[in-house]
């Protein structure tokens, strides 16, 4: 299985290089310390499974791990990483992650999980498990099947969700891991399309559309 490493510190990129040069069916041959570095790399090494910190300089490893995702479908995506919040867990798989599994986990862990996902499966820990279930059975904010809504995106959707909640562009940007930059342009886009002055309104129609 040829990996790809996507990981900022190099101590830990080491450490992980060093472990999987000691098995038989793992194979790095790439190592990448950004964002940028990894969707490239991907793009030129075409890795079975590229192992993705969700914090790096620049582009993050969720975005990066959306357009490995879009371009190349076929290339799996384990996140690794310190953070142990829902939304990075849910963001993950939003984009096409099939694991997410913490810095601290053991040596056997790590080598299980990469086998497992590289082979088509997923992996979560229990307690991750257990969360994402009570998430995805809460029903959403935004009505997604009313036709005020339909030519909304999924991701414009999702932030439009979070409009509702009353959260500013800057928390947005933190719980979906994008710049402030890209949810100012978003939120742009779904005032123009729902055709409403500011975000306030856009609120407003939300709590009109769920009362109905």
């Amino acid at each position: 299985m040829k990996i790809l490493i996507a990981e900022d510190h190099p101590l830990f990129r080491s450490g992980v290089r060093n472990l999987l040069r000691t098995t038989d069916d793992l194979e790095v041959i790439g190592e990448a310390s950004s964002g940028e570095e990894a969707v490239a790399l991907a793009e030129q090494l075409h890795p079975d499974l590229v192992l993705m910190d969700i914090r790096m300089p620049g582009m993050n490893g969720i975005e990066a791990t959306r357009i490995i995702k879009d371009k190349h479908p076929e290339i799996e995506v384990l996140m690794l990483t310190m953070f142990r919040d829902d939304q990075s867990v849910f963001t993950a798989m939003r984009v096409g992650a099939k694991g997410y599994i913490l810095k601290d986990s053991d040596e056997e862990e790590l080598l299980r999980s990469i086998r497992m996902v590289g082979n088509g499966g997923a992996v979560f820990s229990s307690d991750i498990a257990s969360r994402m279930m009570h998430y995805f059975s809460q029903p959403q904010s935004v009505p997604v099947d009313d036709p005020a809504f339909s030519e909304l995106t999924k991701r414009e959707l999702e932030i439009l969700e979070r409009i509702a909640e009353g959260d500013s562009n800057a928390q947005i940007a933190a719980r979906l891991h994008l710049s402030n930059k890209t949810v100012a342009n978003y939120v742009s886009n779904i005032l123009n399309k729902l055709q409403v002055s500011d975000r306030n309104a856009a609120k407003r129609l939300v709590q009109k559309t769920r009362e109905e």
